[in-house]
């Protein structure tokens, strides 16, 4: 089961670009893909949608204050908003619990979360995998327990294995994006069915899958460039803004294609010389994997302006802050073929093109306990990532500890140095001894159990279990 939710389309972009990998990897693999706000209400689709969607819009700056208060893992863990995602996804954990699927992909953190916690409950058996879709991690991603995570980039893992995640749970696998972007493309039959002309640069501009209104204001700066170039507009869905990019650029159509919504946009981007548009977290990574520099405007406060920070860091972008100075921007590289040659070198560079399949494969091969994380650890890790400290860092009695099976070499729990020495470990320097009634009172909720108290009881049983400890 891979599971996403619509806010906005690169949720399920990504979703389908996992199931495309898994059909290469298990072809007789019975697979469903799922949207979660599919399964509920009106009122909670539209408040997890619509709104966000309207905040951006009018308010974007407590779009991007929100991003930043819930940052740091683990610091809504205790929010009211959990009661409420439960409350209106009774019909999805229905449906979940039905199918029963053995592995678990999830695209969005709103599924992960209640997977995550379906788990602990033991109502499902499933491995849990959990796939972010913007460059930089964001805490809301992180539950417990879970299998595995992948990263967008190498900074990402880091910054999740210095924060104490053991490093087996953790890939840098790039955002999974749609197959052939990397292939060779037919440049000349391509121009010829969108009516391109040869060895004239093509400016790809979009809108979005919805279709933002300042596609205009693009639009506008585009006719006033005197380099060569001819551009192709993609609208999106957005029926109102395509009739007004054509009234806009009527009577030039030698400069100017106009398009809706379309399923060719890996073509456009392979003979495309420059994309301009928001730099969400699938249309940036789709741009790395073909190679295609991007001119980056209007960044929603937070995960996109991270993600356009780090294009910017990578050479593979440049970034418009005024609306007016778009045109000038762009033809500033379109006459510098040697930096539009660098910038496509650079995004070729960071582009992970085999994303999906990369995901696909090693959450079929993710190891079949999950990692827990207890509530003190979250704490810990929580308290550490907002004083910008590493976990090896952290004072003795806060120190994360993990437990592992020396069988397997899997990491299987986070603790505290502090919960260690309640719960009786032998040697704190190589394994720990632990009843098995208390791992599997841990397996059981997590976050409510009390390891200080619950451990010196649950020690009493006789029968235990060897873990090596670090």
């Amino acid at each position: 089961m891979i599971l996403a939710a619509g806010v906005g389309s690169g949720h399920n972009m990504a979703a389908s670009a996992v199931e495309a990998g898994l059909a290469t990897l298990e072809p007789d693999a019975q697979v469903r893909r799922l949207d979660i706000l599919e399964t509920t209400n009106e009122v909670f689709n539209r408040l997890y949608d619509d709104a966000y969607f309207q905040l951006v819009s009018q308010a974007p700056w407590l779009v991007g204050w929100g991003y930043d208060n819930a940052d740091p893992p683990f610091k809504l863990a205790a929010s009211p908003l959990k009661w409420l995602e439960q409350l209106n996804t009774i019909s999805f954990v229905r449906e979940l619990r039905e199918y029963d699927p053995d592995v678990v992909i999830c695209t969005h953190f709103l599924p992960a979360r209640l997977v995550s916690l379906m788990l602990a409950r033991k109502q499902l058996r499933a491995t849990l995998t959990v796939v972010t879709t913007d460059y930089d991690f964001q805490g809301l991603w992180l539950t417990s327990p879970f299998h595995h995570f992948f990263a967008a980039r190498d900074e990402s893992r880091e910054y999740l294995t210095t924060l104490g995640i053991p490093a087996d749970r953790v890939t840098a696998s790039g955002i999974p994006v749609r197959t052939g972007l990397a292939d060779p493309v037919d440049d000349a039959s391509v121009r010829s069915e969108f009516g391109l002309r040869p060895g004239v640069p093509v400016v790809l501009i979009s809108a979005g899958a919805a279709g933002g209104s300042y596609t205009l204001q693009l639009v506008r700066q585009a006719m006033r460039m005197r380099s060569e170039f001819q551009a192709v507009v993609v609208c999106g869905r957005n029926a109102e803004l395509k009739s007004g990019v054509e009234a806009l650029v009527a009577g030039r159509d030698r400069d100017f294609v106009v398009l809706g919504f379309t399923d060719r946009m890996a073509d456009l981007m392979r003979v495309a010389s420059l994309f301009v548009g928001k730099p969400g977290g699938l249309s940036s990574s789709e741009c790395m994997a073909a190679g295609l520099p991007m001119v980056i405007v209007n960044p929603i406060p937070g995960q996109e302006v991270r993600n356009a920070d780090y294009l910017l860091e990578e050479g593979a972008a440049v970034r418009c802050n005024y609306a007016t100075t778009v045109g000038y921007k762009i033809d500033g590289l379109l006459s510098d073929p040697e930096r539009l040659a660098a910038m496509a070198a650079a995004a070729r560079r960071v582009g992970r093109p085999d994303a999906g399949r990369d995901v696909a494969r090693t959450s079929l091969a993710a190891a079949p306990e999950p990692l827990w994380i207890s509530r003190d650890a979250q704490r810990a890790m929580l308290q550490a990532a907002e004083d910008g400290v590493a976990a090896v860092d952290v004072e003795a009695e806060q120190r994360l500890r993990t437990l592992v099976d020396p069988e397997t070499g899997a990491s299987v729990a986070l603790l505290t140095q502090a919960q260690l020495e309640v719960l009786g470990a032998r040697d704190w320097s190589t394994s720990v001894n632990l009843a098995l009634p208390f791992l599997n009172a841990l397996r059981w909720q997590p976050e409510n159990l009390d390891l200080a108290s619950a451990g010196r009881w649950l020690l009493g049983d006789r029968e235990e279990r060897t873990l090596a400890l670090r």
